[in-house]
């Protein structure tokens, strides 16, 4: 088990991550998109989030829209759109991604009904006027510097009617070691383990996130090391 390289007291803001870099082994960064479906099924907890917070959101008999931002690989937009459809709710989704890099990995997998993929920011879809009922991001808030993630959440209000879930990491000593342990026999031919680490010592901690959640948002903490930053529009309907 490897140790932090930093004490994990404060966030390690200057750590990157391989996957962002430009110039990573295109190869390694595929099956790092290719392992997403396990990992984030281990430990994203989107499953709960998806029961507790996102279905009460949806309403039957009609078409709900939802975009999820920095989609990656894709993974987690697919797994709700295969929750909604076996709940009995018309789910139209849109996945975002400013590097072409995942939109292109993600467009050629499986297609799932009412999923679609795109190369853009969130401040581009609020350029084009678009609206959802129901915004997410999964892993993104790490990555944000402060201006970024203010523009992020305003962002995020213009586009969510009913609802907004942005889902990360929570920071922890132990979070780490389980991490670095858990992983270490597994993932050797991509990044999962190297910027799943630098995930989480650049991750915020609950008290961190309240700290910078702008009025109208809320945080929740969930087992385990789970945060969720959480808006609800005024009339929104939600849970």
């Amino acid at each position: 088990m490897s140790r932090s390289p930093l004490p994990l007291s404060t966030r390690a803001t200057d750590a990157r991550e391989i996957m962002d870099d430009p110039g990573c082994d295109p190869r390694a960064l595929e099956r790092t998109y290719h392992h997403f479906r396990v990992v984030n099924r281990v430990v994203a907890g989107w499953r709960a989030t998806y029961r507790g917070l996102l279905r009460p959101a949806l309403v039957a008999g009609r078409e709900n829209t939802l975009l999820d931002i920095g989609s990656g690989g894709g993974d987690v937009p697919r797994l709700l759109a295969v929750w909604a459809a076996r709940d009995g709710f018309r789910l139209r989704i849109t996945a975002i991604d400013p590097d072409r890099r995942a939109q292109a990995y993600a467009s050629v997998q499986r297609p799932v009904p009412g999923l679609s993929f795109r190369a853009a920011l969130s401040g581009d879809l609020v350029a084009e006027g678009a609206r959802f009922d129901i915004v997410t991001s999964n892993h993104v808030l790490h990555h944000l510097s402060p201006g970024e993630l203010a523009a992020l959440l305003a962002d995020s209000e213009r586009l969510a009617g009913r609802l907004a879930v942005h889902s990360d990491i929570e920071r922890s000593p132990i979070a780490y070691a389980a991490f670095s342990l858990g992983t270490w026999p597994f993932f050797r031919d991509s990044f999962i383990r190297a910027d799943g680490l630098t995930s989480i010592r650049r991750s915020f901690t609950g008290a961190e996130l309240r700290a910078v959640a702008p009025a109208g948002w809320s945080v929740q903490t969930r087992i385990p090391f789970r945060n969720l930053l959480i808006h609800r529009p005024r009339g929104g309907r939600g849970a």
